[in-house]
């Protein structure tokens, strides 16, 4: 039972990097019913920043900060620095050709992304990077014959520690009422006085944050990266969003965790090299019964 159990973990340490990107997607389209192919490369050009950051303590004498501090200012500085291209390649990319219909904005998010990679490759190189091994801490902590690491737990309670927040955030307040107001109808909204071009901002700020942070944790997790990483995370994240519903913000979190999950427990008894082929089907199965995913999509048509 406890192997089940650490596989289950597993899948949710996995599945949390995919529901932080997953948002991302889910916001763009609740509001702008636009699929950001960029945002993969979000999520791959915060790993290689926070990377950058950490190879700098190793080298410095920051390192004396400790391995937490050093992650965390990790994590804030890509996520920080992925605000500022987040809102770069919306005005570059996306705002000139909102008007001209959705297949110029589906082009233009594909001409993003390839940019994006591109870029990636010309600062860091094509070769995979590693993240610092003596900078992530190796400690397991054990709960009977259940083993968990410290960084699982580290990633798992930062996950879900910024996933409630936005959720919050979007459920609760006047502003996040305002982005659902936005993704319900933005004509109306903005006669009701609703800033759209301040809705943007927000999506094209926190939803690249949130993936830069996913993929910090990614080369924490994994360790190696590479710049061609945000076209696989990416694709998954987008299944998640499907599979919980696209536009739907609980659906994407809670997606992106069933994603991992079942992609762990397919690796672990069925195989490792079909595992993507497993959850696939189970993708397709879900849509047959039903299309709009587990948790129903949500979008302007809808009420």
């Amino acid at each position: 039972m406890h192997l089940v159990l650490e596989q289950i973990i597993n899948g949710l340490t996995i599945g949390s990097f995919y529901a932080l990107i997953a948002l991302g997607y889910s916001m763009v389209y609740g509001v702008l019913k636009l699929i950001n192919f960029a945002h993969g490369d979000f999520f791959a050009m915060g790993s290689y920043i926070g990377y950058t950051v950490l190879v700098f303590l190793v080298a410095g004498a920051t390192v004396s900060m400790g391995p937490w501090a050093g992650m965390g200012l990790a994590v804030l500085t890509a996520g920080v620095s992925l605000m500022a291209v987040g809102i770069a390649v919306e005005r570059a990319a996306y705002r000139p050709v909102y008007r001209a219909g959705r297949l110029p904005a589906v082009v233009s998010a594909l001409g993003a992304s390839i940019f994006l990679q591109n870029v990636i490759m010309l600062v860091w190189g094509p070769r995979y990077q590693a993240y610092p091994a003596d900078l992530i801490p190796a400690a397991r902590i054990h709960f009977g014959d259940l083993t968990v690491t410290m960084l699982q737990l580290v990633i798992l309670a930062l996950s879900f520690a910024l996933m409630s927040a936005l959720y919050y955030v979007i459920q609760k307040t006047t502003f996040g009422a305002a982005v659902r107001a936005t993704a319900h109808d933005r004509n109306t909204a903005a006669l009701m006085g609703i800033n759209f071009n301040r809705v943007i901002v927000f999506i094209f700020t926190l939803g690249p944050a949130l993936g830069a942070v996913a993929g910090v944790m990614v080369g924490m997790y994994y360790r190696q990266i590479s710049f061609t990483m945000g076209w696989n995370y990416g694709l998954k994240a987008f299944t998640a969003t499907i599979l919980g519903g696209i536009g739907n913000l609980p659906g994407a979190m809670f997606g992106g965790l069933i994603l991992g999950v079942l992609e762990m427990l397919g690796a672990a008894y069925i195989s490792a090299a079909w595992k993507d082929v497993f959850v696939f089907l189970i993708l397709i199965l879900v849509l047959i019964v039903r299309p709009t995913g587990l948790f129903g999509e949500r979008t302007a048509e809808k009420v």
